[in-house]
């Protein structure tokens, strides 16, 4: 399976922070925001990765990371130009991908537990899906993009809704098979104007097709001054546990 971290946009939410930087370089405790999605999907054994950014600091990314030599990964990278939407920088992996099953993260994202048995399931895919979503219960769905289900799948996923009718939500990792990339290619702009993956899984949603699991251990998000602010404790407080413990 291959991975694809998408690390792109303008950030506007972390300004002035993001005036001279993308943020997914900011720190986060003592790493930059990026290693955390690098870590979640070397952990689950993907060590073939796309990184999705920006023109404007592709060369700060590769100064930082470099081959993935370092990682014992393979990285690799390619420019978004403009402010597209998430579906349109997907779109930019469809070559590194071919005819393999992919795994996404999006670059904010901050995880603290081993997604590698959520990843052998979907490879296994006994239940019929073409895609999977890993969820998290939070105390402020109304800020994300909310989840409902039916039996083992989702029925819908409503984006920052004011009455969220669950407090489970899209975290950002998400699993394909490779024919989403025709999917995403008949995608109409969303009312922000851009091509939005959250689309493509709504797709999936109607037809029974998207399974899902559920986070068990600490996630955040970091795209927010606020949930930056979070990512950084919730990272301390993780270091602080494993000094005590002595690993």
């Amino acid at each position: 399976m291959k991975g694809v971290l998408l690390a792109g946009g303008t950030a506007k939410r972390l300004r002035p922070l993001t005036n001279v930087t993308n943020k997914h370089l900011l720190p986060v405790y003592n790493k930059p925001m990026i290693y955390y999605p690098l870590e979640t999907l070397i952990k689950a054994g993907i060590k073939d990765i796309l990184i999705v950014t920006g023109g404007e600091h592709i060369e700060d990314f590769f100064r930082l990371l470099g081959s993935g030599n370092e990682w014992g990964a393979r990285f690799k990278y390619t420019i978004q130009e403009g402010s597209t939407g998430t579906a349109a920088a997907l779109l930019l992996a469809e070559d590194f991908v071919g005819d393999e099953e992919f795994m996404v993260v999006l670059g904010d994202n901050v995880v603290s537990e081993n997604v590698e048995k959520f990843v052998r399931e979907f490879k296994i895919k006994k239940d019929g899906s073409k895609a999977k979503i890993l969820i998290a219960k939070v105390k402020d769905p109304q800020n994300y993009g909310v989840v409902t289900f039916r039996g083992n799948k989702i029925k819908e996923i409503i984006e920052k809704p004011k009455k969220p009718k669950s407090s489970y939500v899209n975290t950002g990792l998400w699993m394909f098979l490779p024919e989403v990339f025709d999917l995403l290619k008949t995608l109409k702009k969303s009312p922000r104007g851009e091509y939005e993956i959250t689309d493509a899984l709504s797709f999936y949603a109607k037809r029974g097709q998207l399974s899902y699991a559920i986070l068990r251990s600490a996630w955040t998000d970091a795209g927010t001054l606020e949930s930056l602010y979070r990512a950084t404790v919730l990272m301390k407080k993780i270091d602080d546990q494993r000094k005590k413990k002595g690993k």
